[in-house]
């Protein structure tokens, strides 16, 4: 069932992104930047934990599940450090993501030939 559910959520939040980008005049990096958002803005209003206890990966791995690594990132180090933590506390929370995709991204521009199409 967990596997369903992950499906499922992941499918619907995918699908929400299709139609915006099919019937609105947004562009792919404003949806992006409209996923982080929702994903903290629901995290703060509660409403993003139990989405993601209900739906697992399909919660966590998309973008609104970005926005929710850093809204709990900030959340706990304002807990821990107080107001600082507000400035610390999301780039803690997702640095091993962030690290590991520089690294791809490294990774791949030294095995192709990077740069613009002319």
């Amino acid at each position: 069932m967990q596997y369903l559910n992950a499906f499922l959520l992941g499918g619907f939040l995918c699908a929400v992104g299709q139609v915006l980008i099919d019937r609105t005049k947004l562009t792919p990096a404003r949806i992006l930047v409209g996923y982080v958002a929702a994903g903290v803005l629901l995290t703060a209003l509660g409403l993003y934990k139990p989405l993601a206890e209900w739906g697992g990966a399909g919660a966590t791995v998309p973008l609104t599940g970005f926005g929710y690594a850093l809204a709990q990132g900030v959340e706990k180090a304002v807990q821990n450090d107080g107001w600082m933590g507000l400035f610390t506390g999301g780039l803690t929370a997702v640095a091993g993501g962030l690290g590991a995709a520089v690294i791809a991204a490294w990774l791949a521009a030294l095995l192709s030939k990077p740069g613009e199409k002319g």
